[in-house]
């Protein structure tokens, strides 16, 4: 064996640890990605997280033009025709703006997705299937950061609060962010629960379905985002007790 080479590890011996300096950068990396902002004095700020006014207006407005127009037409074809394009002027604004482009394109990508789910099968409550899909995606996600000890709590609020990863080491931290986590996970659970009903009751559910979508979208998460924040907030330390001097009538 060279140099280069190293021993295999034999069938009884424990697996090495993941090396912490490459899952801190990885933890890192997906806070930044998750657009979580804090305010000048360290607390996270949920609206602008949320993706600021602009941001929830271009997450509801297709799905809201959509449901008016079909709900006056009664016709598919122009009622997807127009969320598409609802998403597409965002992009446009976007572009005005010169601000990123990235949440705009993922509109567009998501309600083309959902309009063409929509178009093949002919359903207007297509429409809103693939957010379905999406939520189910996020909550296994979260429930296997859970039961692996780096809950998505953890690495979102932890950069943010300068924790790092050193909140690992610490079992009270972890499960506070384990339990931040469950929280998150409850509010798309929640979802699932008020809206899948509502999509199998076909067209005679759909207005109710859009009306849940916009309500438990984006104000709801920012809802649960919050408590979450509220929940995993460190304990703060305990000042040290200054011995107390004895009076003059006690010498």
């Amino acid at each position: 064996m060279t140099s280069s080479q190293q021993p295999e590890p034999s069938p009884g011996s424990p697996r090495p640890e993941p090396d912490p300096s490459t899952m801190a950068g990885l933890a890192e990396g997906y806070a930044a990605k998750a657009g979580l902002h804090r305010t000048h004095d360290g607390r996270i700020d949920v609206l602008r997280s949320a993706g600021g006014v602009q941001g929830i207006a271009e997450s509801i407005t297709p799905g809201l033009v959509f449901l008016i127009a079909f709900t006056a037409t009664r016709d598919l074809t122009p009622s997807l025709v127009a969320a598409l394009a609802s998403a597409a002027v965002f992009t446009v604004v976007r572009l005005v703006q010169r601000r990123p482009l990235t949440q705009a394109l993922a509109g567009v990508v998501g309600v083309g997705i959902s309009a063409w789910l929509a178009n093949t099968t002919g359903k207007a409550e297509d429409f809103y299937l693939p957010g379905f899909i999406t939520n189910a995606s996020y909550i296994l996600a979260m429930a296997i950061s859970i039961f692996i000890k780096w809950p998505v709590a953890g690495l979102l609020f932890g950069f943010i609060r300068n924790e790092g990863i050193e909140w690992r080491k610490n079992p009270a931290r972890l499960k506070a962010y384990r339990l931040g986590t469950w929280i998150i996970i409850t509010v798309l659970v929640l979802r699932l629960v008020v809206q899948v009903p509502l999509y199998l009751m076909g067209e005679e559910g759909l207005a109710g379905l859009a009306t849940t979508r916009l309500i438990m979208g984006a104000p709801l998460y920012i809802l649960g985002v919050w408590i979450a924040w509220l929940v995993t907030r460190p304990v703060p330390a305990a000042e040290p007790t200054q011995p107390s001097k004895p009076s003059p009538s006690a010498t």
